[in-house]
């Protein structure tokens, strides 16, 4: 089954777009005047859907704080930006607000903007859409943003014609997640003691991150209604294997997913600023890493969680890369059950894998986490003082995404 998932390799005219790309490691980590980079990378503080620290900002409000943020921080001049691109998935008239929160927050109206819905990777297409348009030489500066609220925009339930229902795979696109990550489990018979498993990394991970301070160094406080917001909420000390397994499930009555070992749902921003290489060094800016080369593919959308497992080999064949030269994987854990499954088919070590924990433990708002995950990989390669990031995701409907970045700031 898994082979038909595979997506087939690029055709010869866009393998030669990526000319530059398909040389591996070495290659990749060598510094061309035209490279992608990425010269700011933050996350807001995460806050837990409906009690949390975020459940009544609304994204407009959210985008907002973390724009102005960004502007202080940086000293950018606003009305050198070129585009910008939001990645979201729920909030009603999701460009207006992001275009009024952006107004707002001092960018000059003569900035555009666009929002894109690609679901969990909208954070990642925001990025990937950005970086485009540099690459073809349309901007030379903009910003990548994933943001959600989850308490105030939940999923609302897709509803399709009956006559498009009618067919199989149809059907399965517009289930709940919660059902595709049943259906991974017994297709692929991850049980729930594995899941349970694999969540406490998780879980575990993230405390640890918390309690030491690590993730200070990917936030940037913003200012929202006179408090000062700076610290996720999101993360449970104290979990354990016996308190996973006393947690009923969330699904299905006789499912394995539970709100233990499934991501949790959050709200949250995060953003990336982009240019050249040539423009960073003309302007004195500070060159954090740069962005390489993505994948996004389709699969049977019953098995959506799998995805990853056809994403990644798919944009390591882009980049020249084997799986051993990647330092840092950031995989979603959307649900255990494909997390795991992903973890184990890919044969990564879980060392190299969220290193300071995933989704289960930290939350995912759905376009946010995108975007969250390359701040993240980044943040944590330059602690180590290592060079390439893989992250990947798992899409709604039966889709999975892959990006490869590399860290040029050093401890």
């Amino acid at each position: 089954m898994l082979a038909r998932l595979i997506a087939r390799r690029p055709a010869r005219g866009l393998a030669r777009a990526y000319a530059t790309q398909v040389q591996g490691r070495s290659q990749l980590l060598a510094k061309r005047p035209d490279d992608v980079v990425i010269t700011f990378a933050k996350r807001t503080a995460l806050g837990r859907a409906r009690k949390g620290q975020l459940k009544d900002v609304p994204v407009d409000e959210l985008l907002h704080a973390l724009f102005k943020a960004t502007l202080e921080k940086t000293k950018l001049n606003p009305a050198l930006l070129e585009d910008i691109c939001v990645g979201t998935c729920h909030p009603p008239s999701p460009l207006y607000v992001s275009r009024a929160a952006a107004i707002a927050a001092g960018i000059p109206v003569e900035v555009p903007i666009s929002t894109v819905n690609r679901l969990c990777s909208s954070g990642l297409q925001s990025i990937v859409t950005i970086s485009n348009a540099i690459r073809t030489g349309q901007i030379e500066l903009g910003m990548g943003v994933g943001v959600e609220s989850m308490t105030l925009n939940p999923r609302p339930t897709p509803e399709i014609v009956s006559t498009i229902s009618q067919n199989a795979q149809a059907h399965d696109c517009v289930q709940p997640m919660g059902w595709t990550s049943e259906m991974v489990a017994r297709a692929y018979n991850v049980p729930r003691r594995k899941q349970d498993e694999y969540a406490l990394i998780s879980h575990t991970r993230a405390a640890k991150a918390m309690k030491s301070g690590i993730f200070s160094e990917e936030i940037i406080p913003v200012e929202i209604r006179g408090t000062v917001i700076s610290v996720d909420d999101t993360v449970r000390p104290g979990v354990t294997l016996e308190s996973l397994a006393s947690l009923k499930p969330a699904f299905m009555e006789d499912g394995a997913s539970t709100a233990g070992n499934s991501s949790g749902v959050g709200d949250g921003a995060a953003l990336c600023i982009l240019t050249t290489r040539a423009r960073a060094e003309r302007e004195g800016w500070e060159v954090l890493g740069k962005y390489v080369a993505s994948a996004f593919v389709g699969v049977e959308p019953r098995y959506m969680g799998i995805s990853p497992v056809a994403a990644i080999p798919k944009v390591l064949a882009k980049t020249g890369l084997q799986k051993e030269d990647v330092d840092i994987w950031e995989i979603n854990e959307a649900f255990a059950s494909q997390f795991a499954y992903c973890v184990e088919q890919l044969q990564v070590p879980i060392e190299k894998i969220n290193p300071n924990g995933g989704s289960i433990a930290l939350t995912h708002p759905l376009g946010m986490t995108g975007t969250r995950q390359v701040v993240t990989g980044l943040a944590e390669l330059k602690r180590r003082g290592a060079d390439i990031l893989c992250t990947s995701m798992c899409i709604g409907s039966g889709m999975g995404g892959a990006a490869i970045f590399v860290n040029e700031a050093r401890p």
